[in-house]
Order: structure tokens, then sequence, then C-alpha cells
């Protein structure tokens, strides 16, 4: 049913520009009987052919070869049955979504919502070291998780189904619209990524620190400065306002 389904995107590419995606795998979860929401068995694959040859950078991380995809569609034929399957989806998810997103582009996606799995993770697990797919699955070792099919990495099938349980375990943990709010914003790091405060937590720094962060141009950087900076100006208010009461 429309409402009950999620369907996760992963891409591989066979460089960077517009027409470039040599494979496109999916996988989709939905509300069980329980109520709670969970994998189901519709996943799969498709080569694509791309505009140009695949560079040898690209294919030495899938291992995808201009012979493999030969006889494959072009994207614009193959997009929008895999992006609008038949019944509808709520929202698309990928993990980093906004790498899917410069592909799968509202004409083939039907204008889909999108959940970002790594914005998301963000928020919802702050404490774990680092956020990337895979490093999620081993850190994090979610249920049901079946380790054959969640291989070879780095192809399109095997990552969406893996992206897929950290959707899961999330849309168990938050609601959509949450989920679909945090998507929507920068990535709230929460810790400084890079610099001479690489490690430290936003309330370490000083207010000269996230200045210079608020002024950079990394959008994830600036959004987490500004945050920290909102939440040290809303403290002030709060402890401000006794004090005015006591003094009337």
């Amino acid at each position: 049913m429309l409402n009950q389904r999620l369907r996760v995107i992963d891409l591989e590419t066979a460089g960077d520009g517009p027409h470039d995606v040599c494979e496109i795998g999916w996988q989709d979860i939905s509300i069980g009987a329980d109520g709670q929401w969970q994998l189901n068995e519709e996943r799969g694959a498709h080569f694509v052919k791309p505009g140009r040859p695949i560079s040898p950078d690209t294919m030495a991380v899938h291992h995808i070869r201009d012979e493999d995809v030969a006889d494959a569609p072009f994207w614009n034929e193959i997009a929008p049955s895999i992006l609008k399957p038949p019944g509808g989806v709520i929202a698309l998810a990928a993990h980093r979504a906004a790498f899917e997103q410069r592909y799968c582009r509202p004409r083939l996606s039907a204008g889909a919502k999108w959940i970002c799995t790594w914005k998301c993770a963000l928020r919802l697990w702050p404490h774990l070291p680092r956020f990337s797919n895979q490093l999620l699955r081993y850190q994090r070792k979610p249920e049901g998780l079946v380790h054959e099919i969640g291989l070879p990495a780095h192809r399109a099938m095997p990552d969406a189904y893996v992206t897929a349980h950290h959707l899961r375990d999330m849309l168990n943990q938050a609601s959509l619209e949450q989920l679909l709010l945090w998507s929507s914003q920068p990535g709230l790091l929460p810790r400084v990524p890079t610099g001479l405060d690489r490690g430290k937590s936003w309330d370490q720094l000083s207010l000269a620190a996230l200045s210079e962060m608020v002024a950079g141009r990394d959008a994830d950087l600036r959004f987490s400065a500004q945050t920290e900076m909102e939440r040290r100006r809303i403290g002030l208010e709060i402890e401000a306002e006794p004090a005015q009461a006591r003094l009337l």
C-alpha cells in the first residue's frame, strides 16, 4: 500500500557525469502486522548503460565493467520503473542521499520525498565514532541482517539492503516525519570533523571558533556551528529570566 512502503535506493556510477549511472539497486521496507517497520522481499538490481566508458577508478570500487552494461537500458529508460513502482512509495531513501538525488531527479521519481540515513544517523546515534554505511553495519550489527546478502560491498543491491536495516531501526525509533525533517536540513555533526578542534564536541568550542565555521563554505559545518550558537543563546535567555524576576 502507498502509505506503508519506503524504497531504499543505491547507485553505482561510471564517473561523476549526469548520465553515468551503471547500476541501480533497491530494497523495500514496510509496516508489519505488529506495527513495526521491517524489510520485505522486494529487492533487486539492474545494470544501466552509462553515457560513457566506466572509469578505471570507479571500476576498481564496484568491479562493474563496460561489457557488463553493454546491453543494459539507459538510465532514463529504467529509472522510472524502479523509482515509481506500482502502488507507489511514501518516500525514497539512501545513505548520503544527496548523491542519489543528483541522478534520481524529480521527473524520474515523481517528485518523491527523500530520507538521508546518514543525516538521521548523526541525530539518532551521535555516540558512534563514524557514520558510513558499512561502518554502521559493523558498529551496530542490525538484527536480521544476513551477511551474505549484504555482499559484495559497493554494489547497488547489497548496499541498499544494508542501508534498509539502518532505516528500519530509525523508523522504529523516530517518526517518519522526523526523519524527513532531519533529511531536509544539513547534517548535524556530533563532533568537529576537521582542523585543530577535530574530535571536540561543539560545546567545547569558543565563540570565535564557532563564528569562523559559520562563515565557512561547508553547509554541515555551518549548520552544526549555528545550532550550537543558538543553543547557547537560548541558555543565556533562560538564565536571564529568573534574574529579571527577582529584580521585579
